[in-house]
């Protein structure tokens, strides 16, 4: 059987689709599995073994809003000779173009009836605050397939964890750090800096973590995230470490997995290191941890709790968000993520 999973955009939803991905490859061993996803999120999934190859759906969010992409995504589906399309986007585009693909089997979700295309339907109400791998994994079990115990997943691999040890050697880290990524807010087509947690509030939060546990903080950022990188090293007093532009997602999730901890907005970068190990801990701002916390039990949302507009993220009024007087405070932040690691240390000695 060949099987096409589709969902294009962006790094924290396809990390947050590996959970439907291993439910498929658990329910189809010997499948051949492609995933369609674009240029820039193809970076944290492709090592994924349990994909067999990439259709790169380009750069664009959703590839089939012009009359070009969507021709041409159409006529990719087609020549893939796929028997199964399992689809988590939520555009009646991507299910009309699945319809014309000619997929005999077409599996979806269904926010509307903006699923007609599929064969197989599964319908979810947009207004209602659920986990999005949650929602994903309806797909999964309108097919009959078991979701129990799902959690979203990217595998280390030793060379990564190799190349990630040199790294800190070259450096002279040679103690126990923690990991602190400033950055997110940012997909093809979209810029939230809303997301992010203000430097002065998270300079306060890794002096204060740095000095009690005396270990480095590591700021990481993308090869675009210079300005925002230095922007907090220049707040912190404690001697810090950076990576700016010089690891691959994969690395990125090998240098936290290996971290004491980490600490990051509600990124993608965030849920990669989550889906990669790491004890993760997610300060959110205008997002529903209901619906976007990491889906791991070694993590943290940090979140005060406040009104949003129904449907996500993106229906958000960012614009209107003020950390000072909406977001968490640094001091209520530090007694959570204390709390935090102390129950983590105590289980782990149990």
């Amino acid at each position: 059987m060949r099987i096409v999973l589709i969902l294009p955009c962006c790094i924290g939803d396809v990390v947050m689709a590996t959970p439907t991905l291993t439910a498929l490859r658990n329910a189809y061993p010997d499948a051949h599995i492609t995933w369609a996803v674009g240029g820039w999120s193809r970076r944290a999934v492709e090592y994924h073994p349990s994909v067999d190859a990439i259709l790169d759906t380009g750069h664009a969010a959703l590839p089939i809003k012009s009359l070009s992409g969507f021709l041409s995504f159409v006529q990719k589906l087609r020549s893939g000779k796929f028997d199964l399309a399992v689809s988590l986007v939520r555009s009646p585009l991507m299910s009309l173009a699945v319809w014309l693909s000619g997929i005999p089997q077409r599996a979806g979700l269904d926010s509307k009836r903006r699923g007609f295309g599929y064969t197989i339907r599964a319908p979810i109400d947009p207004s209602e605050a659920r986990h999005e791998v949650e929602i994903y994994l309806d797909v999964a079990r309108a097919m009959g397939i078991d979701t129990t115990d799902m959690t979203i997943n990217l595998p280390v691999l030793a060379e990564t964890r190799q190349r990630v040890a040199l790294l800190l050697t070259e450096r002279g880290i040679n103690k126990p750090y923690f990991v602190v990524n400033p950055t997110g807010g940012g997909n093809p087509g979209m810029m939230m800096d809303s997301k992010r947690y203000p430097p002065a509030y998270l300079a306060t939060v890794s002096d204060a973590l740095a000095a009690e546990l005396e270990i480095t903080p590591i700021l990481i950022g993308g090869p675009a995230d210079g300005q925002v990188v230095e922007n907090l090293r220049h707040q912190v007093k404690t001697a810090a470490q950076t990576f700016i532009g010089n690891l691959t997602f994969p690395e990125m999730g090998a240098l936290a997995a290996a971290a004491q901890f980490y600490i990051g907005n509600d990124t993608g970068i965030t849920h990669l290191v989550a889906a990669s190990g790491a004890k993760t801990i997610m300060i959110l701002g205008p997002s529903d941890p209901k619906r976007y916390a990491p889906y791991t039990k070694n993590s943290l949302a940090l979140w005060k709790p406040v009104a949003l507009k129904d449907g996500g993220v993106a229906n958000s009024e960012n614009s209107k968000w003020d950390w000072a007087r909406d977001g968490i405070q640094p001091n209520e932040a530090l007694k959570q993520i204390r709390r935090f690691l102390t129950l983590e240390n105590d289980s782990a000695k149990s």
